[in-house]
């Protein structure tokens, strides 16, 4: 939150093994997710992969401490979410360390666990009992058995590890199977391609022309259903408003996502920003009653070029290097629930989609889909990058969590107070349907090329260095910064199924 034994393949159609998110044709001719299910209900291939033994190490898997963090006080989430970023930073340095000792773990075969991974563990052990003590401080129950996240283990770049700490997103796993293999396609003794030498690799694309259709058809719409929608036009980022925090995440740390967000809306939004400062912003949308923050890690393009930030925590610091995408359209629509009326969403609302960690933590949370235009409602890959033919963009597009627990705001891990709804479209657990926020962002990318196993031109999202820049680790971050008329504008609008802006 392994893997089969790396194989030469000679085409790209041997490597074209469809990933399934399961997407269908919404109005107005966008492309929207399967609203109505969970974003993964299970990936066989995880678990049934093997380890490569020969294999050089590639990354480091953690278990994600806080997506155990079900239930902490008030009182002590500062204190705890500094912590967790603390644990993160230490991730990063344990990688960053591991890159660049290649030939020490080549002459000694015990270098990454003696001099990596043990002081690792000893580290990550330290700020676990301080997270623990905070919690039972303050009248908390900390999580029994929390100390056994302490340890982490090195993996070849093929080979993600399941760490625990799957499926605490309250969502009901009602959706669609998910395939997408990898195939190899690295040499043993060889770092992971990228410009930064940590992904992608020619494995993490395939050409979208050779997968087979994979969208199945949407929950069929009962009487009750709320068929409208509602569309913000809140810009690009054309003025290039990007940071390097996650305030959902790591309030009050600098660099706490350790990869750089576009922003449209909000234009308050950096890891000091609270409620206060987020009413008082300008935003870039149309209608200036929307103040809400839209944010999600970048895309480049690795051709050789700096931006810049290639000196920066978070970008080339981290291996986060290339020429930042500019989305030539990103459009934003709330929809409906096809078995019950929506209620309006709660002002300051924080909703993550998908798992900037997918590919350590494995795919529980992770909530990807990559497509191309002319292909989106044929074809939706979770964990490869699609190569798209001449005159067809790529297609980033996320549907956010459509149930809420209908008291809070947010929770301790930043999932358990909204969830996905059934493959029906039915919110479980007395959870309450919302407008669905849907994401369309679309990119004109120089197309990668495939040549002997090595991958010219690729392009990737930002993310933790450790995660190799895989496409299944793409999310999408949302806070509902509206006044409380268009709150329920929206709501009161996909109810009588129209379609407003």
């Amino acid at each position: 939150m392994g893997r089969n034994t790396r194989k030469r393949r000679s085409s790209m159609a041997g490597k074209a093994i469809a990933a399934s998110a399961a997407l269908a044709l919404g109005g107005g001719g966008l492309i929207w997710a399967n609203f109505y299910a969970s974003a993964h209900e299970s990936h066989d291939s995880w678990g049934n992969r093997t380890k490569a033994a020969a294999a050089q190490v590639a990354t480091i898997s953690c278990p994600d401490v806080g997506q155990q963090l079900t239930d902490v006080p008030g009182r002590a989430r500062t204190e705890v979410d500094g912590e967790l970023a603390n644990l993160d930073r230490q991730i990063t340095d344990a990688y960053q360390r591991l890159a660049t000792t290649r030939d020490a773990q080549a002459r000694d075969a015990s270098f990454v666990q003696n001099s990596i991974l043990q002081p690792l563990k000893d580290r990550r052990a330290a700020i676990i009992d301080r997270i623990q003590l905070e919690i039972n401080r303050v009248g908390g129950n900390a999580p029994d058995r929390l100390d056994d996240l302490a340890g982490c283990t090195a993996s070849p770049a093929d080979q993600p590890q399941s760490t625990g700490g799957q499926n605490n997103g309250g969502q009901n796993d009602g959706g669609q199977q998910q395939g997408g293999q990898n195939n190899g396609g690295q040499n043993n003794g060889q770092n992971n391609g990228g410009q930064a030498g940590n992904g992608p690799s020619a494995n993490d694309f395939v050409d979208i022309t050779k997968v087979q259709p994979n969208v199945p058809a949407k929950p069929r719409k009962m009487r009750n259903a709320s068929t409208g929608t509602f569309t913000t036009r809140c810009g690009v980022n054309a003025n290039g408003n990007h940071n390097t925090d996650n305030v959902i995440v790591a309030p009050g740390v600098k660099n706490g996502a350790h990869h750089l967000h576009d922003y449209v809306g909000n234009q308050s939004n950096d890891a000091f920003a609270n409620n206060d400062t987020f009413a008082a912003a300008e935003t870039t949308c149309q209608n200036q009653q929307d103040k809400s923050s839209y944010y999600w890690p970048v895309l480049r393009v690795q051709d050789g070029t700096q931006d810049f930030d290639q000196n920066n925590d978070g970008g080339g610091k981290e291996g986060n290097v290339g020429k930042i995408l500019l989305a030539k359209q990103a459009q934003i629509t709330f929809v409906g629930n096809p078995t019950s009326k929506v209620v309006a969403m709660p002002a300051f609302l924080r909703i993550i989609t998908g798992d900037a960690k997918a590919f350590t933590n494995g795919p529980g949370n992770a909530n990807a889909h990559w497509s191309c235009t002319g292909f989106e409602n044929k074809v939706q890959l979770t964990d490869k990058y699609p190569i798209c033919p001449q005159g067809s963009s790529v297609v980033r597009t996320f549907a956010f969590q459509s149930c809420w627990d209908g008291k809070n705001i947010d929770s301790a891990n930043h999932r358990t107070h909204v969830a996905f709804a059934d493959r029906n479209g039915r919110c479980q657990n007395g959870f309450k349907a919302i407008p669905q926020l849907t994401m369309r962002l679309v990119y004109d990318v120089p197309a990668p090329v495939i040549s002997n196993g090595q991958v010219k031109n690729a392009y990737a999202v930002d993310g933790f260095p450790e995660q190799l820049h895989k496409a299944i680790t793409d999310h999408d971050d949302f806070i509902n910064v509206m006044s409380g008329n268009l709150n329920n504008k929206i709501a009161n609008c996909i109810n009588r199924g129209q379609k407003c802006q």
